[in-house]
Parts: C-alpha cells; structure tokens; sequence
C-alpha cells in the first residue's frame, strides 16, 4: 500500500471489542440519545482540573463577577427611568429580547441578569491554559446548552410576550399548545412524521422532474430527467447527493428544483437515489458508495451519453465521496470528468466545526457499539445532534412558539424532506468517522483507493465550489481548505443561508447575495478574511453565476439522447422518482 504515512490506529489496533462491553453501551447510549458519558466527562475534568489550578484565571472570573454585579446593581436603580441604558446588549444573532415588553420592569432585570450570566459562562469555559482545543469547545458548548435550556424566554412566568397573550386570549394559546405537545410526542412515540410532512409525498408534488430510473442496484437507483429543451449540451450532468439523505433535496416543489432549473437550461441531467440502508446492509463500507454509487452511474451514463465527459456535481458527503472517486480515476488516467461542482462538500476535516463537538475517539467507539445492535445509525439521532448545534432556534425557540404561544409553524418542502431522514450502514459510518474526521486521511494523502494513495492534486478538471454562510454542518471555511488542496482553478463561492436553505436557492427567491472569486493553481491564495474583505457582494441567487460558469465548460448544443440505453443493458425501468426514496 503506497501511504505517505499509516495512521495510528492501523500501527496499534486495539483489542477486538467485547460483546459484554459492546451490549453495555448499547445501554448507555439509550439513555443518553448515543452521546458518550466518557467523552463529556473527559471534557469536564480537563477543563475542571486546569481551572482549580490556575488562581490567576479564578481571580480574573472573580473580578469579572463584581464588575457585573456593580454593572447590574447600578442598572437596577435606573431600570424604571425613560432611556435607560442596558448594562449589556444580546449577541447580534440573538433575537429572543428584542421585545418591547422586555424592556418594563421587571423583565429588564430578569434578561439582563440572564445575559450578564451567559457572558460570564462564556469567560469561565474559554481560555484556561492547559485545556485542549476540543475539550474547551465540548464545555462551552454544554454551558451554552444549558444556558439555552434556562433562558427566560422559555417559560411563561418570565416571558412578557407570552404573559401578554396568554392574557389577550385568555389562556387559549396554552390550550392550543398542549394539544400540540401531545400530538407530537404521539408522533413520536409512533415514528410518524411531524404534522404536515405528509403533504409532501416524493412523485405527487415534490421530487416531480419527469424522467425515469435507467440502472439499479443494491445500494441506488439512477434517474435520467426527461430533456425540456429541443437541443441539450453534450456533456451531461451527474449529481452525487449525501447518503444521510434523500436526493429530492435537489428536487423540491418545481419551483425550488434545482434539477428541473438545469434541465430547463439544456443540461442531460442525472441524479443518484440513494438507498436507505437496513440490517441487512451493515457491511457496506464507504468503498461500495464509491463503487456502486459513483462508478456505476458513470459507467451507465458512459452507455447512454458515449464519449462525453460528465459534469459530476457533489452534495455534502456526496461531494466527498466525488472527490476521493476523481482522485482515483485521476490516478488511472481516467478523463471521464469534465468538471467538478461541491455543494458544502469538505475535503479537509481538520477543522469541521461544532460537528466536530461529537466526533473524538471516545464518541467514535461509542457510536460504534450503539450501530453494532443494529447495523446502522437511525437517521433521528443525526437529526438530533444537528438540533442540538442550533438549539436556540430548533428547539427552545420552536417548543416555545408551538407549546406556549400555540402557533404551529407552516410546513414547506424543505422543512418536510429534512423530516424524511434516513439510516447509515454500520461500516461505512465507521469508516467515515475514523478515516475522515479522526485521521483526516484525504487531506494527509494518505487515503487508499485499491490499495492506493489517492490525492485531490492529481485531479486536473476546474472546481466550482459553494459554502454557505450559516452552515453548522460543513463550515464554509472548511470547505474553503480545497483552495489549498486543488491543483486546478477553484471558483469559490459563499452565499448566505446555511446548510440546506443556501443551496435551495432558486432565481426569483428573495433577500439572496453571494461572492464569488476563482483562485488560479499559481496565484496566492486568499485568507478567509481578505476573501471577506476584498471580494465584492453579489445581489441574488447563485444558481445563474454557477450556470454560467457550467455553460463555459460546455459544448454547442445537440440533439437529446435517448431514455436509457437498452441495448447496453441499461432500458428504463419506471418513472422517477423511483422506489428507493419511498423507502422508509
């Protein structure tokens, strides 16, 4: 195996994993919704046991008590005059106090206090010399989970806004709110999907783009969408969604489509429907995704589109696996690439974000044990740890505006495909986890395809590239690293919206803006600062600007191909969307 460098788990492998021990955590992991105890403890010790021995930094947080308390007694006395000024603002994202009625006494001192309180949690978790890195973002991210929990904005007595409509409607709001909460944890308790969801049915009024499923095998279905235009561009399109979930992401209602906005452009378009993995597949390993997933569909697309190269475009994990698979065909010499386009995809994972908080190697082997019981990871336990980076807005602000002021959110097809969660074979999420997140072994070089180092730097085709300004998933800095990583030009481009919103980003959708800048093999690269700094805002969608960039690395226009190959084994073989994605 040709590796610049083994990594350490395969220098020392631990010893095989006791069923005894494995059946222990599957315990645990029930009770904890599959977070390691051993991990957040760890954490907690390391910040604990550095704090209680550096007196400087107890001092300092002493201070900073006073200070406070000065600041909250002095804003105490004038808190009932006209224009007086609060001893702290909210965090500009923080929209819970903005309020009037938080500004009347007592509310004012019941906020303030609160967030005099966060600010100081804040201080008290961050900058204790000693800490490591990780362990000082797991206990600044548990204080603030707290802090969220306990905010006054969550219960009635210390909302003025809730006070004032429970009063106007007298008392009908929480009726309506207890209702709500017992309908869900019904839902819940039964598996159903959120109320709503079922409005939006894959075939019926999402996922609609007609076409047809040209190739299947165990792991996915192929579509082929119908052409829209009478000519099309030579090269076809293949979209590589993530595995973690379904590809109609991509195909929302017409009007949020991107693949109906690419075939009404002339773009031969094909799409990956992943399937959703059960017991059975819990030996899958992250090569069979590569292997049956991208492989397969290029060698169909090969059959009914010969002799072009493909525009391959990658969603999330989607567009990792493209790259390690263009890495690898780069290596053969295989130039059935024409370019390469990444949707909040990540090639380096040395700095993931705060979805980094639930990867160490103690988490790692934990979640290792609960997918063991099963062969695979249920898709509400990714969505729950997604929750938890957000839990200001998707959990407390939501329990609060459905349960206390009975207001239920309108559903939309965004909000219904990210209720349709999906399950990760055993093998592959573990293999995912290690090799990627823990080893960063694509990143390092050291990632082997066949028994092969495989490298993003021998892929020569261009990249256009999309981070999302909000994205707690894969931050737009990390996506960003493959400036470093790429040999090829790179456009890169942010917009704002976050993992999923942003890139559902149709021509006509309001209050859109983008930057954008193409970063040359032989130029300097640009800091995520001064690409902040010096790249100028765009007003808009960027669907347009990346159509564009695709039209450059088009040919003239053709005659449409045909509906699958049948004489090279690949006949259609019923209407898109297929049957996987109704898989539940």
């Amino acid at each position: 195996m040709s590796r610049a460098t083994v990594p350490q788990h395969d220098i020392n492998p631990p010893d095989p994993p006791s069923p005894l021990d494995r059946m222990v955590r599957v315990a645990i992991g029930r009770a904890t919704m599959g977070l390691s105890p051993a991990a957040l403890q760890l954490a907690y010790l390391d910040w604990a046991v550095h704090l209680a021995s550096s007196p400087g930094k107890q001092m300092q947080l002493l201070d900073k008590v006073l200070r406070k308390a000065g600041r909250f007694a002095q804003y105490s006395v004038h808190c009932q005059e006209a224009g007086a000024t609060p001893c702290i603002d909210p965090l500009p994202n923080d929209r819970r106090f903005a309020a009037e009625e938080w500004q009347q006494w007592p509310f004012n001192l019941v906020y303030q206090s609160f967030l005099l309180t966060q600010q100081w949690w804040h201080n008290a978790t961050t900058g204790v010399r000693g800490v490591t890195p990780h362990h000082e973002e797991v206990v600044n991210f548990l204080g603030r989970q707290v802090l969220d929990m306990i905010s006054p904005s969550n219960y009635l007595l210390t909302n003025p806004e809730l006070l004032r409509q429970t009063m106007d409607e007298g008392g009908a709001n929480l009726t309506r709110g207890a209702r709500y909460f017992w309908e869900d944890v019904q839902r819940s308790i039964s598996g159903a999907a959120p109320t709503g969801a079922g409005d939006y049915v894959p075939g019926n009024n999402v996922a609609v783009t007609p076409g047809k499923v040209v190739y299947r095998n165990r792991l996915m279905e192929l579509i082929q969408y119908e052409p829209a235009t009478a000519r099309v561009h030579p090269e076809p399109v293949l979209i590589v969604p993530a595995w973690i979930m379904k590809y109609y992401i991509l195909d929302l209602s017409p009007e949020n489509s991107l693949v109906r906005y690419l075939v009404g452009q002339g773009y031969t378009v094909f799409a990956i429907s992943w399937k959703n993995p059960d017991q059975g597949d819990r030996d899958l390993s992250l090569d069979d995704y590569r292997r049956s997933g991208v492989m397969a569909a290029l060698e169909a697309i090969n059959a009914i589109v010969p002799e072009k190269p493909v525009h391959g475009v990658g969603y999330c994990l989607g567009g990792t696996l493209l790259m390690i698979a263009a890495a690898a065909m780069a290596r053969k010499k295989d130039e059935r690439l024409a370019s390469l386009t990444l949707f909040a995809a990540q090639a380096d994972f040395s700095e993931p974000g705060e979805l980094g908080l639930f990867i160490d190697d103690s988490q790692v082997t934990f979640l290792d044990d609960i997918m063991w019981e099963t062969g695979y990871l249920d898709g509400r336990r990714m969505a729950g740890a997604f929750q938890l980076l957000r839990s200001q807005d998707l959990i407390w602000s939501t329990s609060v505006r459905q349960y206390l002021q009975g207001e239920r959110y309108a559903m939309n097809d965004l909000m219904a495909w990210n209720a349709d969660a999906t399950r990760l074979p055993y093998r592959m999420h573990s293999e995912y986890l290690q090799r990627l997140y823990l080893d960063n072994e694509f990143a390092d070089g050291v990632f082997a395809v066949d028994d092969d180092a495989v490298h993003l730097s021998d892929v020569k085709v261009p990249f256009f590239v999309v981070g999302t300004e909000k994205d707690h998933v894969a931050p737009w800095p990390s996506v960003y690293k493959i400036n470093r990583m790429a040999r090829s030009p790179v456009t890169f481009l942010l917009t704002n919206g976050g993992h999923n919103a942003g890139i559902v980003s149709p021509p006509d959708h309001p209050r859109r803006r983008y930057r954008v800048h193409t970063h040359q093999p032989d130029e300097l690269m640009l800091q995520t600062d001064d690409f902040m700094e010096q790249t100028p805002v765009q007003e808009g969608s960027w669907w347009p600007e990346w159509l564009s960039w695709l039209q450059a690395r088009s040919g003239n226009k053709v005659k449409p191909p045909e509906m699958g190959a049948a004489a090279a084994g690949y006949a259609p073989l019923y209407p898109a969307p297929g049957k996987y994605v109704h898989q539940k």
